[in-house]
């Protein structure tokens, strides 16, 4: 009888974690709509992020192009807690954290070498349909930058 009860309680505990990441309006991919994106020339680009649930964890992965135009890939895997967890792949940084905020917004910040390098926004529009991030951050010369890249949801 323990084991029958303990079974049903994993059972529930996952459907119920699939259920709160499948209502996440963040999930799923997302694909860069330039005519609508205000990116500064030079500077690298994601074009398509896809966030989808790992265990209890979340995985972001992330393909554009760098400010030469060379194809780009990272990944992230972490969670919506504001902590900084390690990033692979991407040249410009070793860790990132995501805040969530509220149902649609989540607060980004990007570190490299312990140095923050870049601050964000993202904000899943009411429909769902499009994701909007306004950045801030310095680019290999120092200088500010700020950009806003604005996805469709797939």
């Amino acid at each position: 009888m323990k084991i029958r009860t303990a079974a049903l309680t994993i059972v529930t505990l996952l459907a119920g974690l699939t259920l709160c990441f499948a209502e996440n309006p963040n999930m799923g991919t997302w694909k860069l709509n330039e005519a609508k994106s205000k990116l500064s020339p030079g500077l690298p680009k994601n074009t398509t992020v896809v966030y989808e649930a790992v265990g209890d964890s979340l995985k972001a992965t992330v393909d554009g192009v760098d400010g030469q135009g060379k194809p780009t890939h990272n990944e992230w895997t972490g969670k919506f807690d504001g902590n900084d967890y390690p990033v692979t792949g991407d040249a410009n940084s070793d860790t990132r954290s995501l805040k969530q905020i509220d149902e649609r917004t989540l607060e980004l910040t990007v570190k490299k070498g312990g140095k923050v390098t870049m601050t964000g926004r993202i904000v899943v529009s009411a429909d769902g349909k499009s994701r909007t991030l306004t950045a801030k951050g310095t680019d290999a010369a120092g200088k500010t930058v700020t950009s806003t890249s604005v996805y469709d949801k797939q």
